[in-house]
């Protein structure tokens, strides 16, 4: 249960002065509906108002505050005109303009014949300074009350500064004092603050340096944050240890088969990964790793000698895949070096139905089947397993940790976990993610695997495209051709795979193909068939064809509109050209001018194929909230930590939770107590639940 000293950060922002249900709104998309939200929603910039010039001495286009007299209201002819204060001090005349002014109010603020201090940003109007719509405007007594430096907060549309900052200052006022979960020692080595100070401090900047995330207020808040996701992480991790595993050795004697059934010898990094995958089942603790491998560097291979080392200790293995098209080729793929190997295989997706259906859950349940490949329809209730030794999950940035958590209930006695993906991972989103897990990587190609010709040209060379095209396909070669939306929006002016469809189908007929995400199951297998068996020479998608999807004579990738496209994305479209033999080319077209972000992703694409080095870069120009799309991923998404400038303070937060888990494993020490909150705080309260009474 939450503690109470947390009860007034995590009440409704409502109960915050002057945030209505309008408000409320607006606030809540922006930043959350909590007041705990508030204080994660740091400022992007500052105003600066110690500027105070006189009036003649008021630079244009500078933000002041200047001392004047108001002399009089010059209220327009036209509603549609702008109503005029005229005001002066000893050096000059400034003029207040205001548009859809209410008289009333501004003879109220404004009095002629006294004296106020305005502020707002100065401009040259027909040789008159003048100050349109000033931020603030108050008496001489009052004058102490003006800020002298503003923070600028991100907006929403129908959102204004004012009721934003007066709702963020009133969360600030009220954060509880919390007991400090920090070490006092690496506070004092890093010229920290406690964190109630630091959050004041972050949210009031005196001047630009202070916006940056290397600030000792943010890196205080960043490594609270990190320090929180790693030890949910560690607890995460222990639990899943903890729970009752099983030792699982095999004799070799299946995977010998299914490697002597391989048309290539397995490459030393694929043997180097299958020993430690050994190591960790022939252990009694639970195995938790992450197989990382380039686009066709092995790893189903692997997983598959993994499953059958499970098979020949007695159990059953299943391999889950996002999507049905992946999920069905895996089958496809793996059945002939499992019927060599001698072990018995199916496929169960969402579209299983019925008698079939009933069957198959009943050959799984009796232990009839070793070997069985599905997509989230393995999560389901009504699967049940004899005896489940090893779950592979592939591509698992679709899944989170609670999917991992679910899985795990289907194994009495506890199965090995091994989770597959083909999105290279900088280091520091993996410690975020998966730092729950060991992590193995394949850093070779299979013997025989070309680098692929990557050109990057602009989309008004559409024709030379076609013809090179044209050119491919006469010689056998089977092209994808990837466009970034499925139908014309009027808003966003890009190639829709629908459209681009019918224009290739115009040129090269019926051997045109289409597969999208709005389409039905059956009918993008059909496509995907009928492309990979050779009647189909080009298939129009959006990149549902992004994960997994392998056929061997496809050798161009052609990528309209690049530059909307994230670089894991590219390097996964460009991943699926020149898997089988052959030479590969991909044409990623751009619509000019590019920005810098999106020039230096095509450039990156074309000086490597190095996924690792790829993944690095993506995280460096898009942070870490785009890279493998947060929200959707089961990924962590950080309200104060970027994980491009904290990499060093996250290797120190991993180094911080391991010891402090060592020395206090309940967290029942005054600090543990402390960092109970914490988790809280960042709610991180599913790890929570893996502690015993505080």
């Amino acid at each position: 249960m939450r503690p109470e000293c947390l009860f007034s950060a995590f009440r409704s922002i409502t109960t915050l002065p002057g945030i209505g249900p309008r408000l409320a709104k607006l606030i809540e998309k922006l930043a959350g509906p909590r007041v705990v939200d508030l204080y994660w929603h740091l400022p992007g910039g500052l105003i600066d108002r110690r500027y105070r010039p006189k009036i003649a001495a008021a630079e244009p286009g500078r933000v002041a505050t200047i001392t004047l007299t108001v002399n009089s209201h010059l209220p327009p002819h036209n509603k549609r005109q702008p109503y005029r204060v005229h005001c002066s001090d000893e050096t000059g005349v400034l003029l207040l303009v205001f548009f859809h002014a209410q008289e009333s109010y501004l003879n109220r603020i404004l009095p002629t014949g006294e004296r106020r201090v305005v502020s707002g940003r100065v401009e040259l109007f027909h040789d008159t300074r003048q100050m349109t719509h000033p931020d603030h405007i108050v008496a001489i007594d009052q004058q102490d009350s003006l800020p002298t430096v503003e923070p600028v907060y991100p907006l929403t549309t129908g959102l204004t500064p004012k009721p934003l900052a007066k709702a963020i200052g009133a969360a600030l006022a009220d954060a509880p004092d919390l007991a400090e979960w920090q070490d006092r020692a690496w506070l004092d080595r890093q010229h920290w603050q406690g964190w109630r100070d630091a959050l004041s401090t972050a949210h009031h900047p005196e001047q630009e340096a202070d916006l940056s995330p290397q600030t000792a207020a943010r890196q205080r808040l960043a490594f609270d944050e990190l320090l929180a996701n790693q030890l949910a992480l560690a607890l995460i991790r222990r639990r899943m240890r903890g729970l009752p595993g099983k030792a699982q050795r095999g004799d070799g004697r299946l995977r010998a088969k299914a490697i002597a059934a391989l048309p290539y010898r397995l490459t030393d990094a694929q043997r180097q990964v299958l020993e430690e995958i050994a190591a960790d089942m022939a252990a009694q603790a639970r195995m938790l790793r992450l197989l990382q491998g380039d686009v066709g560097s092995g790893k189903t291979v692997v997983a598959l000698l993994a499953m059958l080392t499970a098979v020949e200790a007695g159990a059953q293995a299943a391999l889950m895949a996002p999507t049905e098209i992946l999920a069905r080729q895996h089958f496809e793929r793996l059945s002939p070096l499992a019927a060599a190997a001698g072990a018995r295989i199916a496929c169960l997706t969402g579209r299983d139905k019925g008698k079939a259906k009933a069957s198959l859950l009943a050959a799984i349940a009796a232990g009839e089947i070793d070997l069985l490949v599905g997509t989230h329809a393995v999560l389901q209730e009504d699967v049940s397993f004899r005896d489940l030794g090893l779950v592979v999950i592939d591509e698992q940035h679709r899944f989170g940790v609670h999917q991992r958590l679910m899985l795990s209930g289907k194994a009495e006695r506890g199965a090995d976990f091994l989770v597959m993906t083909a999105t290279p991972i900088p280091r520091t989103l993996a410690l975020t993610a998966y730092g729950d897990m060991e992590v193995s990587r394949i850093t070779e190609k299979p013997p025989g695997r070309q680098p692929i010709d990557t050109r990057v040209m602009t989309l008004d060379r559409l024709a030379e495209v076609v013809g090179a095209v044209r050119r491919k396909i006469e010689a056998g070669g089977r092209v994808y051709w990837v466009c970034p939306l499925v139908q014309e929006s009027e808003a966003v002016d890009l190639a829709a795979a629908e459209e681009r469809c019918a224009a290739l189908a115009r040129v090269f007929g019926d051997r045109v193909g289409l597969v999208h995400g709005r389409m039905k199951a059956a009918e993008k297998d059909r496509a995907m068939a009928e492309f990979a068996g050779g009647s189909l020479a080009i298939l129009v998608a959006t990149t549902v064809i992004e994960v997994g999807v392998d056929v061997a004579d496809a050798t161009v990738m052609v990528v309209e509109h690049a530059e909307r496209f994230g670089l894991a994305q590219l390097h996964q479209l460009r991943g699926r050209v020149g898997r089988g033999g052959q030479a590969g080319t991909c044409l990623l077209l751009y619509a000019p001018p590019l920005g810098e972000t999106a020039r230096g992703r095509l450039n990156i694409m074309r000086e490597t194929d190095d996924g690792f080095r790829i993944a690095e870069e993506d995280l460096r120009l898009r942070g870490a909230g785009e890279v493998l799309g947060t929200r959707q991923s089961g990924m962590p998404a950080f309200r104060v930590a970027d994980l491009a400038e904290h990499a060093a303070l996250l290797a120190a937060a991993r180094d911080d939770a391991k010891l402090i888990l060592a020395r206090d494993p309940e967290l029942r020490s005054q600090r543990g107590e402390a960092l109970r909150v914490l988790l809280y705080l960042f709610e991180r309260d599913a790890a929570v639940r893996y502690l015993g009474a505080g």
